[in-house]
């Protein structure tokens, strides 16, 4: 599922315009984006839980010429799938 098939299914189980609903789902992705960017953790119950984890720079090498190149540090994104949507895609 794309974003725009988000947008079409919130359409579709309400009764929000398509203009409504992608606004909706506008404001749900900027609010999770700005949690990220504050280094805060994001729980759904039942579904997931993101959080950010901090990578400490290290020596990597470059693949194509072979030289060692100094990474730096960098913060990601953590996906944890919920308990819930677990079982219930394992069924």
């Amino acid at each position: 599922m794309n974003k725009l098939e988000l947008i079409s299914a919130l359409k579709d189980r309400t009764t929000l315009t398509k203009a409504e609903a992608a606004e909706v789902v506008r404001i749900f992705f900027d609010a999770l984006s700005d949690a990220f960017v504050k280094g805060q953790r994001i729980e759904i119950r039942g579904f997931c839980s993101f959080h950010i984890k901090e990578y400490k720079s290290y020596m990597g090498r470059n693949p194509k010429t072979g030289d060692k190149v100094q990474i730096p540090p960098k913060r990601l994104p953590f996906f944890k799938c919920g308990k819930e949507l677990k079982e219930r895609v394992d069924y």
